[in-house]
């Protein structure tokens, strides 16, 4: 297919052959990969400054995307591809084949690096979702910290930068410029630009960023940082927001009161215990979706408030088909006893979906991530039960809301009210808004 790109895709791939160190923020649906790969091919076969690229991304993505995408564009075509992913042998075999650009999981980051006992090759690296290296302690970071000075040029992607906050991008922005711009250690980080939040005597819990600290933070990356929205390039479809705000009767808010104030809970002969306050959160959680794990991990079913509104969710969009977007177990296990939905998981359930042959599909938001396309299939996610990441969360609502969706998308939250839906309602909504401010500081004006 011959490559027309858009003017935004021009500049950026400009920006990345004009900056060795880039971090390029770009929402789903804007292209990342033939800008990125149309930036390697020029610096690799044009001006002869890279030798070799490793591109490290999601494993469906790796797998698929970006071999799709070398072999979608005529403009590529002499670019030359080794997917290094599957078992031990197959991995070595892939990076023994002459290739311009190697692919790789990030699950086997650290292999490559330390277990492999392949030297490093590769002058460019590509980080196809910066954020999955937002942990310094991870593995996959400290690894590929070994080798970054090895490496001359290194591109980061991703349209969830700060997913979590702030305090994400140390770690991110630390694996690009080597700590130039961020500081080499995280302790300096935090005491440059956050002060203790939470905490008790003798632990601090949380962080929040010092008054000015968002702006210098946005100003001392900025250089080496652009930015692009999709609904400023592309024609995007029109989205709502709805939420539908379920109660508990008095003998179930009880229960719930009951253990969030004691952290434990008994009904009849079982025994609920939240031995921290993570497990705490996540008890609280279950028993809003409407079931609870107790302490022998065996579900116990604390009301339907959620399937009675999921059932007038699915007769009011008349046939027209919908996801469900669950997070725990029990979550899946009861909607599939109510109704008849499909799971999506394989290559022929994506196949189905997009061909209109699921009426009603589930999915779970860390199986929805990149590189799946679902926007042929339907334009209505229904959130069962909602996660506290912003990454999950955006990229299940991006299967449907991205460019080539036909149709208004409608995205219905589940709220069961008086519980701790509420609080990561609102705390999607504060992170949502602490990534727009980063993204909008260092977005792309093309002129």
């Amino acid at each position: 297919m011959k490559y027309s790109p858009h003017d935004y895709q021009k500049y950026a791939t400009k920006f990345i052959m004009e900056h060795p160190v880039s971090a390029v923020l770009l929402e789903m649906g804007l292209g990342k990969s033939v800008i990125t790969l149309t930036a390697i091919y020029e610096l690799m076969l044009d001006y002869f400054d890279v030798s070799r690229t490793l591109v490290i991304a999601p494993l469906r993505v790796a797998n698929t995307t970006w071999p799709e995408e070398i072999d979608k564009w005529e403009h590529l075509k002499y670019l030359t591809y080794s997917v290094v992913t599957g078992s031990e042998r197959e991995r070595l075999d892939a990076l023994g084949k002459p290739a311009h650009i190697y692919v790789i999981n990030r699950e086997n980051v650290d292999w490559l690096i330390t277990k492999s006992g392949v030297p490093w090759m590769f002058d460019m690296l590509v980080v196809d979702e910066l954020s999955s290296f937002k942990s310094y302690q991870a593995k996959r970071f400290k690894s590929l910290m070994k080798v970054r000075p090895k490496v001359k040029r290194i591109v980061g992607l991703t349209g969830t930068p700060s997913s979590n906050g702030l305090m994400d991008l140390w770690a991110e922005f630390r694996l690009l410029d080597m700590g130039e711009r961020l500081g080499r250690y995280i302790t300096h980080y935090r005491q440059n630009f956050f002060v203790p939040d939470k905490r008790n005597q003798h632990m601090i819990f949380s962080y929040k960023p010092r008054p000015g600290a968002e702006d210098a933070i946005y100003r001392l990356i900025s250089d080496i940082t652009i930015s692009m929205k999709a609904r400023d390039f592309l024609k995007m479809p029109k989205c709502i927001m709805n939420e539908v705000v379920v109660s508990l009767s008095e003998k179930e808010q009880k229960l719930y009161n009951s253990l969030e104030k004691d952290m434990v809970l008994s009904i009849g002969d079982d025994e609920i215990d939240a031995i921290t306050a993570a497990t705490l959160s996540n008890k609280l959680l279950q028993m809003a979706n409407g079931a609870v794990y107790n302490n022998e991990k065996k579900s116990i079913v604390i009301h339907d408030r959620k399937l009675d509104a999921l059932e007038d969710l699915i007769e009011g969009a008349n046939g027209k088909p919908v996801i469900v977007a669950y997070w725990f177990k029990h979550d899946l296990e009861r909607i599939k006893a109510r109704f008849d939905v499909r799971e999506i998981k394989t290559v022929k359930d994506i196949a189905d979906w997009n061909e209109r042959k699921i009426p009603t599909a589930v999915l779970h938001p860390a199986s929805a991530g990149h590189g799946l396309n679902l926007q042929a299939g339907g334009s209505t996610i229904i959130w069962f039960g909602l996660t506290w990441s912003l990454e999950l969360y955006q990229q299940t609502n991006a299967r449907l809301y991205r460019q080539g969706q036909e149709n208004t998308v409608v995205i219905h939250h589940i709220i069961t009210k008086g519980t701790h839906d509420e609080d990561v309602t609102k705390a999607l909504t504060l992170k949502e808004k602490i990534q727009d401010a980063l993204i909008n500081s260092v977005k792309a004006r093309l002129k």
